[in-house]
C-alpha cells in the first residue's frame, strides 16, 4: 500500500506543469515627452524568447499619447503616467515557468525615416500580469526631423519640422520650448563635409529655417541634425539635392 502512494506522489511531482495565462501591457514613451501612439502609425511591437529567437506575440501600439499633466508633472518613485487614454500593445503569454522575454520596439511607424529600435529584457511570471502600474513601458529616444528644401543656384533653402517621437509640438512657450533645441545642416559629398548652417526657430510647431552655401555644382548630401540641449536627445535625417 505504501508503495503505491510513494509511486503516486512521485507521478505527481513528475507531471509538467500547466500554462498559465499571463497577461502583458507594453507601452513607449517618447524620451522628454509622451507616449507613442497612433497619431504616429503606432511603434511595432514584438515579444521573443531571446535565446531561441521564438515570437511569443507580436502587434503595435495604438491609441492616444496620454495625459499630458500627468506624464510632464509626474515625479517621486515610479510615478503612474497612464490613466488609460495612452497608446499601448497587450498580450496573453502562455507560460508554466518564470520566463525571460524580450521586447523589441521599432518607430514611429509613420516615419521610417526617423524611426529607432530599441530592445529590453524583463523576467515573466506565471499568472503574475505584467500590467501593474505603466505596466512594461519603454523610452523610445530621438527626434523625428521632415526637412523640405529649394534649390535657386548654389543656395539650398532648408525647413524642417522637429518633434519629439510621439509628435508633441515644439513652441516657444510650451512644454517643449524651441530655444531649447539646436538644429543644423551640413553638406556633404564622398564622405567629406563641405558646407554647414545653423538652423533658426521660424513657426510653431517645430518649423526650424535657414539657408545652406554649395561650394560647386553637383549632387550633395544634406544631414539635418537636431538636437534637445537640456537632455541631449538628438535625431538625424539624411536627404539629396543638386545644385545645377
Amino acid at each position: 500500500m505504501y508503495r503505491i502512494m510513494a509511486a503516486v506522489i512521485l507521478a505527481l511531482g513528475a507531471a509538467p506543469a500547466l500554462a498559465e495565462p499571463t497577461d502583458i501591457v507594453v507601452r513607449v514613451i517618447a524620451q522628454d515627452a509622451k507616449f507613442v501612439g497612433s497619431s504616429m502609425g503606432g511603434v511595432r511591437i514584438v515579444l521573443r524568447d531571446p535565446k531561441s529567437g521564438t515570437v511569443f506575440a507580436e502587434g503595435r501600439t495604438e491609441g492616444g499619447t496620454g495625459n499630458t499633466a500627468r506624464i510632464m508633472k509626474s515625479d517621486g518613485r515610479s510615478p503612474l503616467r497612464v490613466d488609460g487614454s495612452e497608446a499601448a500593445f497587450s498580450a496573453t503569454l502562455d507560460i508554466s515557468r518564470p520566463t525571460l522575454v524580450e521586447l523589441d520596439a521599432y518607430g514611429p511607424l509613420d516615419y521610417p525615416e526617423s524611426a529607432v529600435q530599441v530592445s529590453q529584457q524583463r523576467w515573466i511570471m506565471p499568472g503574475e500580469n505584467a500590467t501593474i502600474g505603466d505596466g512594461w513601458t519603454i523610452e523610445l529616444p530621438g527626434l523625428v526631423i521632415n526637412p523640405e528644401t529649394s534649390v535657386a543656384g548654389l543656395s539650398v533653402g532648408i525647413s524642417a519640422k522637429v518633434m519629439p517621437m510621439c509628435g508633441c509640438p515644439i513652441t516657444p512657450d510650451g512644454l517643449w520650448p524651441a530655444d531649447e533645441y539646436e538644429v543644423h545642416v551640413s553638406a556633404w559629398q564622398k564622405g567629406s563635409q563641405l558646407a554647414t548652417s545653423k538652423l533658426a526657430f521660424d513657426t510653431s510647431p517645430g518649423v526650424f529655417s535657414g539657408d545652406v552655401e554649395l561650394p560647386a555644382k553637383g549632387r550633395y548630401e544634406l544631414t539635418v541634425s537636431a538636437r534637445n540641449t537640456r537632455t541631449g536627445n538628438s535625431g538625424v535625417r539624411t536627404i539629396e539635392v543638386v545644385a545645377e
